[in-house]
């Protein structure tokens, strides 16, 4: 922690969103002991947590609409430990080797309206892990995967046929020289029906990505 985090946090303090323990919005053991994702998701897909629940809920909010960024990092460190867990078995069966990291992209629209994209603040804490223990031989790539239309959020969308529909052409591929015949992890906050994950694996083997699976924070 920097010296002005340290001056900030005594002026300010910060407590844990369900413990009250000072010092992080949310702290490890707690989001650690949160119920496990349960819902039915595709087979390449891997979301931690519940979305249900109301504390795996209000963090992911937070986040992405108080700009508690620190969050970015507590995730990551628990999606860190769950993506060595997947990749034991896929780099020996599949051959699924030296991955790159790509956030799910915001459009225009929605980063000017934000200030950032909480997928893109994962992968990059997700990359300070890794450089720190030594680990994953990965790399973050944050300009292939974009978003060329603007579609409502899918949160908002009830019927599973019309978030399909709405997010049909939403991403396109730029500098597909770096992923093509590269194994791939897309990063997203938060799966529901899976559509937006499944239209940028689409666009993505489309443009010569290799093998293709997703984390993500909770479904």
């Amino acid at each position: 922690m920097s010296f002005l985090s340290t001056i900030l946090n005594i002026v300010f303090p910060i407590y844990c969103i369900s413990c009250k323990k000072s010092g992080e919005s949310l702290c490890i053991e707690c989001l650690s002991s949160s119920p496990p994702a349960e819902r039915e998701s595709a087979n390449w897909i891997f979301p931690l947590f519940d979305y249900r629940h109301p504390l795996v809920k209000k963090a992911v909010w937070l986040l992405k609409y108080k700009n508690k960024k620190p969050l970015a990092g507590i995730f990551a460190e628990v999606m860190y430990g769950r993506i060595l867990e997947e990749l034991s078995d896929l780099s020996t069966m599949e051959n699924f080797i030296e991955p790159i990291l790509l956030p799910i992209p915001l459009s225009s629209k929605r980063y000017r309206e934000r200030g950032f994209n909480q997928a893109e603040l994962i992968c990059k804490e997700l990359m300070k892990i890794s450089d720190l223990r030594y680990g994953v031989d990965m790399k973050l790539e944050k300009d292939v995967l974009i978003k060329i239309k603007d579609t409502s959020h899918q949160a908002h969308i009830e019927n599973r046929s019309e978030r399909l529909r709405n997010v049909v052409g939403s991403f396109a591929v730029k500098n597909n020289e770096r992923i093509k015949r590269k194994n791939i992890i897309l990063i997203d906050d938060v799966t529901t029906t899976g559509a937006t994950l499944a239209e940028a694996k689409k666009i993505l083997k489309q443009a010569g990505a290799r093998k293709i699976i997703a984390f993500t924070i909770a479904h």
